[in-house]
This record gives C-alpha cells, sequence and structure tokens, in this order.
C-alpha cells in the first residue's frame, strides 16, 4: 500500500478546510459598527450569532453536498472510473428506487437463478454502461464497485485498519449496531466477550432447542395436512417463526410467543429504514417530527424497554447465584463479567448489551430464515437434488433427531446450503469505507469513497465459477469451499476475514438440523400460486411469500 505523497494531503487539508475558509470570508462582509464596546445590544447579538450559525450552515452544506462530491468525482474519473452523473444531496438514490419499483413488477420466470436484473437493477446497469470497475452514488458519496476477489481479500483483512465500516446513521441504528458496525478497540473488545457464547462447544449444547423447535414446526405441518397427506404452505413466516424461536430460547431462554413483539418490530422497523433511504440525505431531515420519523424512534424505545427487563433480570439472577442455563444472554453477561472484572470500563455497558442482543434478534432469526426458505424454493425447482439429500439424511439417521457430529457428516445437505448461499446469499453486498487514501487493484482511493463489495456478482461471475455461474449446481462445492472457486475469497455469504460473521456456525447448523427434519418427513414442490420474485428488505426476501405443496412419505 502507497503512502500519500505530500501534495495529495495538502490538497486534502485544503479541501477539508474550505468550509472555515468560506465561513470566515462570509463573516467579513457582517457589519461590525454594533458590536463595538458600549453599543452592542442585546438583540443585535443574537441577529449577529444567528448569522454566523447559517453562515456555517452554508459553508459546511456546500462543502458536504457539491464540492466534496465532485472533487472525488474528478479523482476517480482521472483514473479512467467511469459512473454514473451525481445528484444534488441524493445521488443515485431515487433513480435506484425508481428502477427497483419497476423490477419488482416483473417476477422471474420458475427455474431462473439469474436474479442480479432485479435484486440489483441500478448496479447492473452502472455495469453495462461503464463496466465492472464503476461507481454509482450513496447520497453525496461515490460508492465504487470492486469485483475483483483478491481486492476483496485485501478489504475484508483490513490488516492495517484503512478499510473501516462506514459509521451507521441515526435510522440505521434504531434497527441495530453492535459488533457488526463496531471498528478499532471497541470491536475488538466486543468480540473477545461475544466469542465465548459462540464457541463451537456452547453451540453444540444448543442442538437440542433446536431439534425442539423443528420438531413442533413438523408436527404443526402434519397437524395441518388433509386426509391424503398433502398440505400447501408458505414457509418464508414459517421460517421465521421457526428461526424466531430459536433465537429467543437460545439467546434468552424465552418461547417465540415472549420474544414476537421485538420481531413485529424489528420487521417494522427495517420497512421504514428502507423509506427512509429516500430522505436520508437531506440535512437535519432526522429531527423533522414525520410520521415515520416518529414510528421509528417509538419502536426503538419499546424494543430497548422490553430487552433492558430482559437483561436486568439475567444481571440479577447471576448476581444471586443462578445459573445462567448456557444461553446467549447468559454466556454474554458472565463474558462481561469477566472481562470487566469490576471495572466498568473494561466491559461492555447494559446499552452495549442491548445493542448486541438487537443484533442477536435480527442477524440470528433473518439469516437462517432467508437460506432455508430459498433452499426449500430451489430444492422444489430442482427435485432430483431433493432427493439426493433425503437419501442421504434417510442413509445417516433414518428417523431418529441428529446429534452433532452426525450433522457434520451430512455432505450433500452442506453442498446444497452452500450453492444456495451463493446464489442466494442473505446479504447481497457489504460495503467499507477509505478513511485515507489508499491504493487497491491499480487505483488510487482518496478518502471518502465507498467501497461496494457486490457478492451478488462476484459469486456468479462466469469468469470465477465457469459458464454455469448462474445455475444451481451444488456439485461445485463436493470438495469444499476452497476448491470449488478460483479464489479463496470469491465466496463470502457471511463475510471473510477477521470480521467474518461470529454467527456462522450457529446459522448452519441450524439450517441443517431444520432441512434434515424436513427431508426425514417430506417431499415438497412449488406451488401453483408460487411467484419467484426474490427482492431485497436488507436481507434478501421472497416478495409474494414461497407457497411450498408438502407431502407425508
Amino acid at each position: 500500500m502507497r503512502a500519500p505523497h505530500v501534495s495529495t494531503q495538502a490538497s486534502t487539508i485544503s479541501s477539508r478546510s474550505r468550509c472555515v475558509v468560506l465561513c470566515s470570508l462570509s463573516l467579513s462582509l457582517i457589519p461590525t459598527a454594533p458590536l463595538m464596546l458600549g453599543k452592542a445590544s442585546p438583540w443585535s447579538l443574537a441577529g449577529v450569532a444567528a448569522a454566523v450559525a447559517l453562515l456555517w450552515l452554508v459553508a459546511w452544506t456546500l462543502e458536504w453536498a457539491w464540492l466534496t462530491p465532485r472533487r472525488l468525482e474528478r479523482a476517480l474519473r482521472a483514473q479512467g472510473v467511469r459512473g454514473t452523473r451525481y445528484r444534488l444531496f441524493t445521488g443515485d438514490v431515487r433513480e435506484n428506487a425508481r428502477l427497483g419499483r419497476e423490477a419488482r413488477l416483473k417476477p422471474l420466470p420458475l427455474g431462473c437463478h439469474d436474479i442480479l436484473p432485479r435484486v440489483l437493477p441500478m448496479f447492473c446497469n452502472a455495469v453495462k454502461e461503464n463496466g465492472k470497475l464503476s461507481f454509482t452514488w450513496f447520497g453525496p458519496t461515490p460508492r465504487v464497485m470492486i469485483h475483483d476477489p483478491e481486492s476483496v481479500k485485501e478489504v475484508l483483512s483490513n490488516k492495517f485498519g484503512h478499510y473501516g465500516k462506514q459509521r451507521p446513521g441515526r435510522f440505521v441504528k434504531l434497527i441495530a449496531t453492535g459488533v457488526v458496525s463496531y471498528e478499532g478497540e471497541k470491536w475488538a473488545k466486543h468480540r473477545r466477550i461475544l466469542n465465548p457464547a459462540f464457541h463451537h462447544e456452547k453451540i453444540k449444547l444448543m442442538l437440542p432447542v433446536f431439534a425442539n423447535c423443528c420438531a413442533e414446526m413438523i408436527t404443526k405441518w402434519e397437524n395441518s395436512m388433509s386426509l391424503e397427506g398433502v398440505s400447501e404452505i408458505d414457509v418464508w413466516p414459517e421460517f421465521q417463526s421457526l428461526t424466531g424461536d430459536v433465537i429467543s430460547k437460545t439467546a434468552f431462554g424465552s418461547s417465540y410467543q415472549e420474544g414476537r413483539r421485538i420481531f413485529q418490530l424489528q420487521e417494522e422497523a427495517a420497512e421504514r429504514l428502507i423509506q427512509a433511504f429516500q430522505t436520508l440525505f437531506i440535512p437535519g431531515y432526522w429531527y423533522l417530527p414525520t410520521k415515520n420519523n416518529r414510528r421509528m424512534r417509538e419502536i426503538d424505545q419499546e424494543v430497548c424497554k422490553i430487552l433492558r427487563g430482559i437483561i436486568g433480570k439475567r444481571q440479577r439472577d447471576i448476581n444471586d447465584g443462578e445459573t445462567s442455563n448456557d444461553d446467549l444472554l447468559g454466556l454474554l453477561v458472565e463474558s462481561n463479567m469477566r472481562e470487566s472484572n469490576g471495572k466498568a470500563e473494561l466491559g461492555m455497558s447494559t446499552d452495549d448489551i442491548i445493542e448486541e442482543c438487537k443484533l442477536f434478534y435480527f442477524a440470528g432469526m433473518e439469516t437462517t430464515s432467508v437460506l432455508l426458505t430459498w433452499t426449500l424454493v430451489v430444492l422444489s425447482m430442482h427435485p432430483e437434488w431433493q432427493e439426493r439429500a433425503r437419501e442421504e439424511v434417510l442413509r445417516l439417521f433414518e428417523r431418529t433427531t441428529p446429534d452433532y457430529d452426525s450433522l457434520s457428516r451430512l455432505k450433500i445437505v452442506t453442498m446444497i446450503l452452500y450453492e444456495v448461499l451463493r446464489l442466494y446469499p442473505p446479504v447481497v453486498f457489504l460495503t467499507r469505507r477509505t478513511y485515507k487514501q489508499m491504493e487497491l487493484g491499480g487505483i488510487t482511493y482518496p478518502a471518502g469513497v465507498n467501497l461496494m463489495l457486490p457478492l451478488l456478482f462476484i459469486h456468479r461471475d462466469p469468469e470465477i465459477w465457469g459458464r454455469d455461474a448462474n445455475e444451481f449446481s451444488p456439485e461445485r462445492f463436493a470438495d469444499g469451499i476452497s476448491n470449488a472457486t478460483k479464489h479463496q475469497a470469491a465466496f463470502f455469504p457471511f463475510g471473510w476475514g477477521p470480521r467474518i460473521c461470529i454467527g456462522q456456525n450457529f446459522a448452519l447448523l441450524e439450517a441443517k438440523m431444520a432441512l434434515t427434519t424436513i427431508l426425514q418427513r417430506f417431499s415438497f414442490e412449488l406451488s401453483p400460486s408460487y411467484i419467484h420474485a426474490p427482492y431485497t428488505v436488507i436481507t434478501l426476501h421472497p416478495q409474494h411469500g414461497a407457497q411450498i405443496k408438502l407431502k407425508k412419505i
């Protein structure tokens, strides 16, 4: 990595101080006579203060919304990086929303796994018009798409801390922050405290909870069967209930019914966050008392109140010598107590734990429910792979409940899950930000550029995966992930490097248990009412549900 030249540093410093200079020049125009000693009235002082504040706001807005974007755009275009035209304040946000609305009106043919034009239409257009290395605008910030796996590896490795997470805005913080959003020492501390809760030996102890929740879901499905042993179910809400039940019991020792309110609130907050993206870049918009803003604050307050009560009770129980029951919250609280050793600054605060719990709920439910939904949809489209998976499950377990070691022997099921994660990853892209000038892949990026790592593009690039990149072919993972692709960083559904998702093993184990339980008891196919329409609400959802016809075996 190349250090910035002195001249570039001087230019950067100059651009950063531009708003100060503009404000100073504007101040020189303010009449100073009323401010002479003994002649200044309170009203004139207030007027000058208001004028200073207004001029500062104008200068800051000019720098933020126009001068900085133009400077960054010139730096990129000078190196041959092409992109869309900058629109004041919003950039491409409105155009992205328009193209998304149009795409959502057009479902895909059954069996089609080329979901890129529907899920990320604006980015598809950008690549067609400007090439793989191109940029769009996320408000006043250019967002460059990085398609090269070697560059992805360098960004996600982040050995020197030069590629940081984009700081979450006020809207995003209402969904969840936690360890996924932190940087530096705070991230290291939270990761250190969280690691014991997600150790494979602890997750192993949670397998009976997975099994019991799956058994309850299967019983519910069997009870809905007709006399012929057939029923039709929308598995999308079913899997949300299943994973919500699992995360409630493994994280908090409570039932899904007790945690249902949190799930409902976070789902509503996610939908409202998408609406908020339309106005995210209007300065001060967050503070306006709009209906959406008020409701998002209300949701956050209610979720925090529920979680504060759960956490407070758990802390009191542990202080009174009661067991943590090895659930995630108990393990987290105990680990936090060990880390802090009586010194609050060394551990997490209650607010920190609340944020981690919000992340438990959102990520723990969303990731696995999305994976299971698309797995059943895809196996319904490819019955030959469904049958191969069932044969493996019945050969290894018959109809018994598998244990931890038995699940690890599932080769075909694992191949299928990996291939579904390749074609339908829960998160379709990751972003990082340059906080200093950096050289990456032969391009020098100035500070203040967003780097977009598009999983959905990289996971189906024919140059990496071959001509069948858009086809469902689990055999590519027959010899593991490392041999499935030409580059080790070309498959990263849970991220990569030191910040790889801490709950990856939890999610995969839960998915294996659920899929195994279903395959043991049912065959399934797509309902005639199913519409193939993937779209994103933070994660990759089925727009019209996932209606599946089940047949008892």
